[in-house]
């Protein structure tokens, strides 16, 4: 059951993105947007690039190897769900209308619903994960 909903979260995050770009929402000349958005896709690379080989997989399910605590996640807990969401909500901030502010609430939704369930594996999976969460935000660094 919980990988049916991780599959659908994550359906809805990609969804989401999909829509904004379909309907000429996802990007904006705003300088803000921009950089915000370039901001998004550093940090998701950034966050990629710290995975040891084999390791990172979309769904949520903690794999092998060590838990993750360098890179990014040593700010926060889930920097790639970050990013998709400065991703979102730049583009909702710059095209503000009920449909974008819509579209940013639910993938919001799906997506702290993703991350409650991942850290119930992760908790289960890494017993040293309790610690690191009590140290580290989950989505922005010193705040949230």
């Amino acid at each position: 059951m919980l990988q049916l909903i991780s599959k659908f979260a994550l359906l809805i995050l990609v969804l989401g993105i999909l829509v904004l770009l379909v309907t000429g929402n996802l990007f904006s000349p705003s300088p803000m947007v921009i950089a915000a958005q370039i901001l998004a896709i550093a940090l998701s690379v950034w966050a990629r690039r710290g995975f040891q080989k084999g390791q990172f997989s979309i769904h949520a399910d903690p794999g092998g190897g060590q838990m993750m605590s360098k890179g990014p996640y040593r700010f926060i807990r889930h920097p790639m769900y970050a990013a998709a969401l400065l991703l979102i909500w730049s583009s909702v901030l710059g095209h503000w209308s009920m449909m974008t502010l819509v579209v940013g609430l639910v993938v919001t939704l799906f997506v702290c619903t993703r991350i409650m369930m991942e850290e119930g594996l992760l908790r289960e999976r890494f017993p040293e994960y309790a610690e690191y969460a009590r140290a580290t935000k989950r989505i922005i660094p010193f705040v949230i």
